[in-house]
Parts: structure tokens; C-alpha cells; sequence
């Protein structure tokens, strides 16, 4: 890992809570949020948000949908905006994940090598949601698991300008409260709610996925990793919590495959093919699922033994 990309991860793990240990002062004599820190925080959450679940995940690891280039480097700037690493790195983990699911070579799951008991499970579950993101991120190789994008200048030089994206993130919030206010101090709540804040919440959802939902939750497929669906997360991460279906079909453009599992990122892939800017949606029928229904649980679908695919 680039010393550059773990120094960002552990300033996004602790420097927003430390900014707002020291605001709490200031936070009780003075209004720190206002409506337009809402329209900010929203706007860059959704920005940030769905850069990772449509951009990263579902386009760049599994290609679940194919769209024109621009577009797919649009989502590949939306996820660096994030904070969660360049693309080629955040990718190549990911798929690597899938290929070592639960298994020794996962680089955040909570199960494996951490011992047993409460201590084991505190440690494994320390270790999936922010451990791993300065000791394993970045580490799988691109040759071997992001050769894809390796080889696209385009997405070469979105990831190596990952450095530039940070500013971004922080400059975007600040520019639309001055924008809105017309004050500098409008500037910097806009900062404070749509760059701190918004990337506090938004990285511990992303790395609640890896932890909470390969520890709790429910699972309904019959899938060898520990997977699990954890419906309270499905919100605000965007419909990836449907974590244990995702598991069970990599590839699916979908990972709420039920009505009732809300799934925001799945349905912006679904207007972007309504518009005919995303085709070849991977999509599984309800009789594909029914054959991987697990022994378990016989009125729900069932996953195949044997490794996922990471694409």
C-alpha cells in the first residue's frame, strides 16, 4: 500500500471523530447546521455513496452492467471522492475478498486468524471494520485481480490522481456552502457536514458491510462464507447489506432480490438501462434462485458450494 493511501485511511477513521470531539464546545455555544449543511451532506453523501456501490462494486469489481466509458470513469471519480481508496486498489481487494470469502487470504474477514471466543470475535470484528484498512488494504496485486483496469489509461489515471480526489471531497462541500450562504463560515459547515461528517458516516457503512454483515444478520442461501443479509444497513448503504444475497450471486446487478429488500443502487442501475445508458444487466430469475434454495430454509433461494466468482 502506498504510504499515501494509509495515511488517508486512518485520517478518515480518526480524524473526522477527533474534529468532532473538539467541536463539541463550539458545537453547544453556536448553530453548526443549517439547512443548507442538510442539502451538502445529502448531495455529497448520495455523490460519495453511489461512486461505490454503482461505480466501484457493481460496475468496476463484478461487472454487473456495461455502460459507456465516461460514464464508468464518472463513477470511478465519484467512488475516489469517497475516500475509500483508488479504484484499482479498492477493486482488487474486493474481488480478492470474494475469492477468499471467509477463508485464510480474505483481507477484512472477521473469522479468520483472530481466535476464538468473546476476545477472538471482538478482535476479528476490530479487524474487518477499520483494522485492515491500514494493515492489508491496498495489498492484492492488480495484475492478478484488477488486470481489467490496469490496463485502461483512463482508469490509470483516475487512480494514481486519488491524492487530487481528496482535496475534491473537501473543496466540493466547502465551494457549495459558499455557493448557498454566501459566507465563509457557510463554507466551512458545508465542510464540516458534507466532508467530515459525511465521510465518518459513510466509511463505517461501507466497513459495516464487511463486518456487521458477515457476523449478524440473517441468511437465507447456501453459500460457504458467513454472509449475511442485515436489513437495518440497507439504507444508508444503498441496498449493499443485502450482503449474503450478493454472496450467493456476485454478478447480480441486484443484492435486494426481494420486494421488500430496498435496493437505491440497484435501482439507479435500472434508470440508467431505462435510458439506454447501461445494458447487459445481470439480472437472476426467480428459478435460478429457487435452485439454489438452501436445506435450511426451503421457501427461500439456495447459493452453490464451491468458490464465488469476483466478476
Amino acid at each position: 500500500m502506498r504510504k499515501a493511501d494509509k495515511y488517508a485511511n486512518l485520517a478518515a477513521v480518526f480524524g473526522p471523530v477527533i474534529v468532532l470531539i473538539a467541536l463539541i464546545p463550539v458545537a453547544i455555544q453556536h448553530d453548526l447546521l443549517a439547512w443548507s449543511d442538510l442539502i451538502i451532506f445529502t448531495v455529497m453523501y448520495l455523490i460519495c455513496g453511489l461512486g461505490i456501490t454503482v461505480g466501484y462494486h457493481r460496475l468496476l469489481t463484478h461487472r454487473s452492467f456495461e455502460t459507456y466509458k465516461p460514464i464508468e470513469y464518472m463513477f470511478a471519480i465519484f467512488g475516489s471522492m469517497a475516500i475509500q481508496g483508488g479504484p484499482m486498489d479498492w477493486v482488487a481487494d474486493h474481488r480478492k475478498h470474494h475469492a477468499h470469502s471467509d477463508a485464510e487470504g480474505d483481507p477484512h474477514s472477521p473469522h479468520v486468524g483472530h481466535g476464538s471466543g468473546v476476545l477472538g470475535a471482538v478482535r476479528g470484528l476490530w479487524h474487518a471494520h477499520v483494522g485492515w484498512t491500514w494493515r492489508v488494504h491496498g495489498m492484492a496485486t492488480h495484475k492478478k485481480y484488477a488486470i481489467d483496469l490496469s490496463e485502461d489509461r483512463g482508469m490509470r489515471v483516475i487512480h494514481y490522481s486519488f491524492p487530487f480526489f481528496i482535496l475534491v471531497s473537501a473543496a466540493l462541500p466547502f465551494g457549495l456552502g459558499v455557493a448557498i450562504t454566501g459566507t465563509i463560515y457557510g463554507g466551512l459547515t458545508g465542510l464540516l457536514w458534507g466532508g467530515l461528517i459525511r465521510m465518518l458516516l459513510q466509511s463505517h457503512v461501507t466497513w459495516s458491510v464487511n463486518s456487521v454483515c458477515h457476523f449478524f444478520g440473517n441468511r437465507r442461501f447456501d453459500v460457504e462464507d458467513k454472509s449475511t443479509n442485515v436489513w437495518w444497513l440497507a439504507i444508508p448503504s444503498f441496498g449493499e447489506s443485502w450482503h449474503h444475497n450478493h454472496h450467493a450471486f456476485p454478478r447480480s446487478a441486484k443484492h435486494g432480490l426481494r420486494r421488500s429488500e430496498i435496493d437505491a443502487s440497484a435501482m439507479l442501475v435500472g434508470l440508467l438501462q431505462r435510458f439506454h445508458l447501461a445494458w447487459n444487466v445481470v439480472e437472476i430469475t426467480p428459478e435460478r434462485q429457487e435452485q439454489k434454495l438452501t436445506s435450511a430454509n426451503p421457501t427461500a433461494p439456495r447459493a452453490e458450494a464451491g468458490p464465488h466468482p469476483s466478476a
